[in-house]
């Protein structure tokens, strides 16, 4: 599942400014999906009307970066439309609030 894009995929980070402007284009995707829309307001509770009152903050963008990684095939969908490296939602996902991962090691 990797895609390369010129550079090291390894070496790429996010600034949060950056994080949210990848949300941000995650979220247009999605609400631009007639099938996926749906399922995410499904899946996070949240209405139409507070996709447009919450898209600036970074604990509602990492929910749907969250969202956007339980499935591969969105990633993919998302990463191939957007011409983006399939890393850079995780990688994103990791510079908001909540994104921290555990290393058990």
């Amino acid at each position: 599942m990797r895609r390369e894009s010129g550079a090291k995929v390894e070496n790429m980070r996010f600034s949060a400014d950056a994080a949210e402007t990848l949300a941000l284009k995650v979220l247009g995707w999605l609400a631009g999906n007639d099938e996926l829309l749906p399922v995410f307001l499904g899946a996070t509770g949240a209405s139409e009307a507070d996709l447009r009152a919450r898209a600036t903050e970074p604990e509602f963008l990492g929910s749907v970066l969250d969202f956007l990684t339980m499935d591969d095939n969105w990633v993919m969908q998302f990463c191939d439309g957007a011409g983006l490296p399939y890393e850079a939602p995780m990688m994103a996902r990791m510079a908001l609030p909540g994104g921290a991962q555990v290393n058990w090691t």
